[in-house]
């Protein structure tokens, strides 16, 4: 069979659900046994999203391989399960680098290089390297139809047909369909104007997915594939949903995957079996009780910056037919008011990752109110560095302890900048005049786990590994002294030189890790760190509710 790829577009307005839609159809493609892969296209220039301010683009979702990723990387890979790598996501930004160290090397001999052919060619170059060795891969356009940066893209595609033939290329456009409540109907003239300055350029979808409040009427339907040039069955309504996870299951109701399947004369190798899904989706939807989590961040304002992380407590409460109450908690509040005052109807409180000192001390606070009132708690990244500073502060007694990111005149610096450290076998080194963009321990590292420890008792292996996204590491010249004061060093590279988990005895969960759990938690397969929270932290509500 030859490759077939598919090419997934947005418009009237952006955040329509495009990245979701793309993991679905991935997801049900795979369920015919179909070897496939997903490409995230984003327009902006910049090179990767991680020197991006989270209330800019949201969740920066890091790869085994260290890539810094938008977020919809996350979604593919919770509803695939794939391992996705630093080629299923490029920018303008790397296009542009490419083409113009092509440039300056002389690669193109002499000619003006310009938007057409040197840049769509590398597009379509980058776009055929990650389909290598794959019967389908689906790409996401960044952006809405009608944005400027996204005409070369758009045009990158567009020659995609010719280049591997009609029959082996689909277009797939997903567009809004409002409804004005004034006139109690819904209006699809913005999915029309939509399609028709998609034709402009010369794309002509071969299915429009249709985002809506309501379900789609039969007259809506007939009406769009009229003005739209499709068929009546290539008109597919995407109707808002109580969880993302329904919707591979909405598709195969619309027969989607069919479509899909008919029109690029794919061979399904096997029947998709959707009962461990299905059975998922409902224990979401109808779980027997509920557990309340504080979450205690800096970028609540915005919740996709915790993307991962929410859709990790959705999989594990699934998994214990449990729904997870977030309590959203802005760290700086924590520094104004008590932690009893806002902590004090928990069940369980999570400390999450993030950068700079905003809400810093707030997150100490709400470390110790977890750490003196035995509510199970669990830190991660930047949280779990509080946590040490916590601990060094009140428990070892280090008058001054903190991080050196926030405290470089710190007499007891137990959180410091590391400067060098080994990945896939190089040595990497950073100074205070390196370029903030790529220059943190990235990716997936090896974290070997000491036996009887609470660590072991979660993972049941030796050895795991785990995504990492920081600067700043666990200083290993207090190692001795916060051991004997009781802080568990349960996780440590193989070599010893990072500190990865940290916990606590005497608790009834307290653990804190340096790497980010969330990355690889799935739907089927929830993380067994933050599982363990959950679990934790209802078994705590259980007995408060006994006593």
């Amino acid at each position: 069979m030859a490759k077939k790829y598919i090419f997934i577009t947005g418009g009237v307005v952006s955040s329509l659900g495009k990245g979701i839609t793309s993991a679905s159809l991935g997801f049900l493609l795979m369920s015919y046994g179909l070897k496939i892969s997903i490409v995230k296209i984003d327009p902006y220039i910049n090179v990767d999203p991680g020197t991006m301010n989270p209330y800019q683009h949201g969740e920066v979702y890091v790869l085994d391989d260290g890539a810094e990723t938008d977020l919809d990387l996350g979604h593919y890979e919770r509803f695939t399960g794939l391992t996705l790598t630093r080629k299923n996501n490029f920018t303008t930004g790397q296009v542009y680098y490419t083409v113009i160290a092509k440039e300056r090397r002389g690669d193109y001999l002499g000619k003006t290089v310009q938007v057409i052919p040197h840049i769509t060619d590398e597009i379509k170059k980058r776009i055929k390297e990650a389909g290598k060795d794959k019967d389908v891969l689906i790409v996401e356009i960044g952006g809405t139809i009608g944005d400027i940066e996204g005409l070369p893209f758009l045009e990158a595609i567009r020659q995609m047909r010719y280049d591997v033939g009609r029959e082996n290329c689909l277009y797939i456009h997903l567009t809004l369909v409002p409804y004005i409540k004034a006139a109690g109907e819904l209006k699809t003239k913005p999915t029309q104007h939509s399609v028709k300055e998609l034709q402009s350029i010369g794309i002509a979808p071969d299915i429009i997915v249709c985002r809506s409040e309501r379900k789609l009427t039969k007259e809506a339907k007939e009406k769009i594939a009229m003005f739209c040039n499709v068929e009546k069955e290539a008109v597919i309504n995407a109707i808002d949903v109580d969880t993302v996870y329904e919707i591979p299951l909405r598709f195969k109701g619309e027969k989607l995957d069919e479509l899909i399947i008919k029109k690029l004369s794919i061979k399904p190798k096997k029947e998709p079996d959707m009962e461990p899904w299905e059975k998922m989706v409902k224990a979401i939807k109808k779980p027997h009780d509920s557990v309340k989590i504080a979450f205690v961040g800096k970028y609540v304002g915005l919740k996709e910056s915790y993307k991962s992380l929410i859709e990790a407590f959705v999989h594990a409460g699934a998994s214990l037919n449990l729904h997870v109450e977030l309590k959203w908690i802005e760290a700086e509040e924590l520094e104004k008011d008590t932690p009893e005052k806002l902590l004090g109807d928990v069940d369980g409180i999570l400390v999450p990752g993030g950068f700079g000192s905003r809400g810093i001390e707030g997150k100490i606070n709400a470390i110790r109110f977890a750490r003196e009132k035995k509510i199970p708690f669990l830190g991660i990244c930047l949280g779990m560095q509080a946590a040490v500073v916590e601990f060094a502060r009140n428990v070892a007694k280090l008058n001054g302890s903190h991080s050196e990111e926030f405290d470089k005149s710190s007499p007891h610096k137990v959180i410091h900048l590391a400067k060098k450290w080994v990945k896939d076998g190089k040595i990497i080194e950073r100074d205070e005049t390196s370029d903030k963009g790529g220059t943190m321990r990235l990716g997936a590292y090896p974290c070997e786990i000491k036996p009887s420890t609470l660590a072991y008792q979660i993972y049941r292996k030796k050895r795991v590994s785990e995504r990492h996204r920081h600067r700043y590491e666990f200083n290993n010249e207090y190692k001795q002294i916060l051991e004997e004061k009781g802080l568990v060093i349960s996780g440590e590279s193989p070599d010893k030189e990072f500190v990865e988990i940290v916990e606590l005895k005497n608790h009834p969960f307290f653990i804190a890790v340096q790497f980010h759990p969330e990355f690889k938690s799935r739907p089927l397969s929830p993380h067994p760190i933050i599982k363990s929270l959950v679990e934790k932290s209802y078994e705590s509500k259980r007995a408060k509710a006994t006593n």
